[in-house]
């Protein structure tokens, strides 16, 4: 008879599991679970692992608020959990938070989490504002313990009244995943200069960016920041790294200014970041919302520092004064200041690049991070034994 516990991972999408679950699946299977991923589209998943030793299900979820695909979805979600039977639901992003811990609930999952990566909620309004709040609400309903990747990330869901103030906790210092020091770390200078001389990129400092490009993302910022960097330092280049996105799309305008400013490098979606950062002199994160930004923790690994909004989440990845700067959201004169002080101090660069590097390590390696969500697995599988036995 197998006694290990069935763990099953909901995502909406597949890059969500490549991007944000990278080793832990694997991890979890060698801690004692029968470790599943539940997600749309699998196609990309033999990027997260080259051999997955998990179980992967396919159900299709929809992104975007679609009511008859979303009931589709629930349905068969619903019938995967009860075909599975796991002992853990553990859900995240907001469609599979809510559809995922709706069917965990109707299946009778006995211990289910809500993973809070984020509220898209900040940056709407008016109705999609509503219905994003009241899927949230029902996703930390269903879920026996909601656990939020950042401290501002808990206050703002308390603040907003999507779960009640006590419901929701913070594993160590957050992150959705920890990340990997040792592979960003340990980029030679030969690649560097190999992906210089690939992507063209001349011998002025460069600013990076790393995220989809979208309005939340802070994109038509970027490209207001930029000019003032530029008209200040001519030689400097912007690197760009990540894929547009139709639900929150950017203007023509910078539309318009990526494919034909000589000193913007336009690299698209990119599977593995990795050595890239180390091409940056300072990462550029105007971002007006996050839940734990994975692009300044990476670059921190890397020694580079970042500058960015003083937002959700992205106060948690980043130290302002010591690993980067934080200023005002929608301020891009204080962004374009900011980075210029980087990119004209070669030294302040290298000093709050090392002490990035030094809080990553000790803060956000990922078996930190995998460590701490089994031990809370434990506890919980432990609460619904003894409430059995009760």
């Amino acid at each position: 008879m197998n006694d290990r516990p069935r763990l099953v991972y909901v995502v909406t999408h597949s890059m969500t599991a490549r991007l944000l679950l990278r080793g832990q699946l694997d991890w979890m299977q060698e801690r004692g679970y029968d470790v599943t991923l539940v997600t749309s589209g699998i196609e990309e998943i033999s990027s997260l692992d080259e051999h997955p030793r998990y179980d992967i299900r396919k159900v299709s979820m929809a992104r975007e608020i679609s009511p008859a695909a979303d009931a589709v979805s629930l349905f068969r979600l619903t019938r995967e959990l009860r075909r599975l039977r796991p002992s853990i639901v553990n859900a995240s992003t907001p469609k599979a938070g809510l559809l995922g811990l709706a069917a965990a609930r109707m299946a009778g999952v006995p211990v289910r989490i809500y993973t809070l990566r984020g509220l898209r909620l900040e940056t709407t309004t008016g109705l999609r504002r509503h219905a994003l709040t009241v899927a949230e609400r029902l996703a930390c309903a269903s879920a026996h313990q909601i656990v939020c990747v950042s401290d501002s990330l808990k206050r703002r869901c308390e603040e907003l009244e999507i779960c009640a103030s006590g419901r929701a906790t913070v594993l160590g210092d957050g992150s959705s995943n920890g990340v990997e020091i040792d592979r960003f770390a340990g980029v030679s200078l030969a690649l560097t200069e190999r992906l210089r001389q690939t992507h063209a990129l001349g011998q002025g400092p460069v600013v990076g960016f790393v995220g989809r490009l979208t309005r939340d993302k802070g994109v038509e910022d970027l490209r207001r920041a930029f000019a003032a960097v530029e008209a200040e330092l001519p030689e400097a280049q912007l690197l760009l790294i990540g894929r547009t996105e139709p639900g929150d799309p950017i203007s023509a305008a910078t539309r318009e200014w990526i494919a034909h400013d000589e000193r913007v490098i336009d690299l698209g979606q990119i599977d593995d970041t990795t050595p890239y950062y180390s091409l940056m002199d300072v990462l550029a994160l105007p971002s007006y919302r996050e839940g734990m930004p994975n692009a300044p923790l990476e670059a921190a690994a890397a020694g580079v520092p970042t500058v960015g909004y003083r937002v959700t989440g992205t106060v948690d990845a980043v130290d302002d004064g010591t690993t980067g700067v934080l200023v005002a959201p929608g301020d891009a004169v204080a962004l374009a200041q900011a980075l210029l002080r980087y990119l004209r101090d070669d030294d302040l660069a290298r000093r709050h690049g090392c002490a990035a590097r030094d809080r990553v390590a000790e803060r956000f390696r990922p078996e930190r991070v995998w460590q701490a969500l089994d031990a809370e697995y434990s506890r919980l599988l432990e609460d619904q034994r003894m409430d059995v036995v009760n």
